[in-house]
């Protein structure tokens, strides 16, 4: 699988943004169960400011694609982000 087919690929350094915004999340007050919700905000919130910086708009069909885009790219972004760091925290445990 190449997650550039499913992720664009300008968009791919918030992963590891994502990832370190979930370590300070992580180290705060913020109870655990909410950090994968705030990272999914903060991703949709990010990948929509790129769509919308980068795109042409004509009517309201390409700003209902941005928006749609914005917010798949976000919440695929952040899957990755938290795959990565469950990637991360396995690979240390011993069985």
């Amino acid at each position: 699988m190449n997650i550039q087919e499913y992720i664009q690929p300008e968009l791919l350094v918030l992963i590891p943004v994502l990832y370190l915004i979930g370590i300070g999340l992580k180290k705060s007050a913020m109870a655990d169960k909410w950090i994968p919700l705030v990272l999914g905000g903060v991703s949709v919130a990010l990948s929509a400011l790129w769509v919308f910086a980068t795109c042409n708009y004509s009517g309201a069909r390409e700003i209902a694609e941005a928006a749609f885009t914005a917010i798949t790219q976000g919440i695929l972004i952040a899957g990755a982000s938290v795959y990565v760091n469950q990637l991360i925290r396995q690979s240390g445990k011993e069985e």
